[in-house]
């Protein structure tokens, strides 16, 4: 089984890194000079600094050759794999695509693997998801994450097959529960980086993190998911490391929101449109995601930080 990582951002870069320690690995970048140049020099300079990539790795802008891999792994921004999906549809139709982004598509409300479901049914699709940080996927630290596979009997020849000397997969056959855990951390995240950023305290962030857990529970077990995939890497273990490095995009754009600073625009944080998405749909399903609205209203610039922590604390008071 031969694998191709599409997408030479820090991550995808990262985990073709530790595969390649399995045996020879194509990562798949879009500019041919970049590819080139990591090729030649075997390092990321722009997105994976001061790692080696090892010669098992093979790095080309080659698409049609990327793509003959069997299983291909898409490590392309959440708002951007529809298009990718689509523009490449010839070449990924039919083939095991395993999404390795995290989020729900601002204008359908569809996570990854739905997404790719609907673009190419005819594919076979799989979900990476956990907490993990490129940087320490690439220097060979210890990982674990979820493999989300409908089917049951790929999900174990992907677990086999992806797994690594640092890379460690659990595998579920729960893809909502998986992917909505992937994408609600991410809200949450930016929630308590603005707790930090404000000043407002370790206590203030872990009652956040504890009632965004709670709101995460709701909104899965609301779309048919297990419980226990949210107790899981996909959730609570996701929702743990977000919310508490600044590694993490998500956590540092709410750093900036609470401190009133900019952020970079360039930088993609998916947390900010899953909030979005997440909160046009809450109506619909008739559920109560207070964090999740108070940061919609937060990038929207609706509240101030302020109000915000004003709102939350004058919630009617409840049992746990």
């Amino acid at each position: 089984m031969t694998v191709s990582v599409l997408g030479s951002g820090a991550f995808g870069t990262a985990l073709a890194i530790s595969l390649a320690g399995n045996g020879p690995v194509t990562l798949w970048a879009r500019n041919a000079g970049a590819a080139a140049e990591m090729q030649r020099d075997r390092c990321n300079t722009a997105r994976l600094p001061g790692v080696t990539l090892p010669e098992a790795l093979t790095i080309t802008a080659d698409l049609e050759a990327a793509a003959a891999a069997d299983v291909l792994l898409l490590a392309v921004p959440m708002q951007k794999l529809r298009g990718a999906l689509i523009d490449h549809h010839s070449l990924l139709a039919g083939k095991t695509l395993v999404a390795c982004c995290k989020g729900i598509e601002l204008n359908t409300g569809l996570g990854p693997i739905a997404v790719m479901r609907d673009v190419l049914p005819d594919a076979a699709p799989a979900l990476l998801t956990g907490p993990s940080f490129a940087a320490d996927i690439a220097r060979g630290l210890p990982t674990a994450l979820t493999l989300a596979c409908a089917d049951a009997d790929r999900g174990r020849d992907l677990q086999q097959k992806l797994t690594t000397a640092n890379l460690r997969l659990y595998r579920t056959t729960d893809t909502i529960g998986a992917e909505l855990g992937g994408a609600l951390k991410n809200v949450m995240a930016i929630a308590c980086g603005a707790v930090i950023g404000a000043g407002l305290g370790d206590s203030a962030r872990a009652a956040l993190m504890t009632r965004g857990y709670a709101e995460m529970q709701r909104m899965a077990l609301a779309c048919g998911a297990r419980p226990e995939t949210l107790a899981g890497l996909s959730g609570f273990g996701d929702l743990t490391l977000t919310c508490s490095s600044e590694l993490s995009r998500n956590y540092r754009l709410g750093l900036s929101i609470g401190r009133g600073e900019s952020f970079d625009a360039s930088l993609t944080v998916e947390g900010a449109a899953t909030a979005r998405a997440v909160a046009a749909q809450t109506e619909k399903l008739n559920l109560e995601m207070p964090i999740t609205r108070t940061v919609t209203n937060l990038l929207d610039q609706e509240l101030t930080i302020e109000e915000a922590a004003a709102h939350l604390l004058k919630r009617p008071l409840k049992e746990e």
